[in-house]
């Protein structure tokens, strides 16, 4: 937009001066509003008061609150005229306002899209699922216990031996068991050994108990 010296102008600010004039004017017709309705309720007074006591005063005072009336109803207009135009500058300075602001953002994507394409993406992509594969990986090994601290032959040889001991443990108790006894059971206590004595008098003490006589 050229102003009237020929340089250009900017059409945020041309609109910003728009709205600022047209609520001075919206201003400057509310406070006229407002002297017309004073004008208005004194022309009506006076008509009143004159209206037995001269008719003519009177028809020209209700003549004044015509005229008063008939330019209250212009400035009307005007205040609703002067409501609309703010409204619809407002509105198209949002517009521009909003435009401005996503032509912005469409020149920044522009800008960071320039240097990527769909080929690049997907190589960035793979690599970096490729390292996420590495680290997990990695943290695989680090978990895992060290197998060099471990002979596998020193535990070769550890369990030998601990097998040839469980055999020779198992050889020596089944030596001690006797021929008629199973394996694995418990042998009864072996009676003490009878003395000859012990027998005779046993033997005797049977044969008086057979013969019914007292000892």
């Amino acid at each position: 937009m050229m102003n009237y010296f020929g340089g250009r102008r900017d059409p945020k600010q041309t609109a910003r001066e728009a709205i600022v004039g047209l609520r001075e004017q919206l201003l400057m017709n509310e406070k006229k509003e407002e002297l017309l309705l004073k004008k208005i309720e004194e022309d009506l007074k006076t008509a009143r008061a004159n209206a037995t006591t001269n008719q003519q005063r009177a028809k020209h005072a209700l003549r004044q609150k015509k005229m008063h009336e008939a330019e209250l109803d212009r400035l009307g207009n005007q205040k609703m005229q002067l409501e609309i135009q703010i409204n619809t500058l407002e509105g198209a300075n949002m517009n521009a306002e909003t435009m401005l602001a996503m032509k912005k953002g469409s020149e920044a994507l522009k800008h960071i899209h320039k240097s990527l394409d769909i080929d690049k993406v997907g190589t960035i992509m793979a690599d970096i699922e490729d390292q996420r594969q590495l680290a997990n990986e990695i943290a695989d090994v680090i978990a895992q216990p060290s197998g060099d601290l471990i002979d596998e032959d020193e535990l070769k040889d550890e369990l030998e031996q601990l097998q040839q001991e469980e055999l020779d443990s198992q050889l020596l108790g089944a030596a001690h068991v006797p021929a008629h006894v199973p394996a694995g059971a418990i042998p009864a206590k072996a009676a003490p050994a009878r003395t000859q004595d012990e027998d005779d008098e046993e033997e005797l003490r049977k044969l008086q108990e057979s013969l019914a006589m007292p000892s």
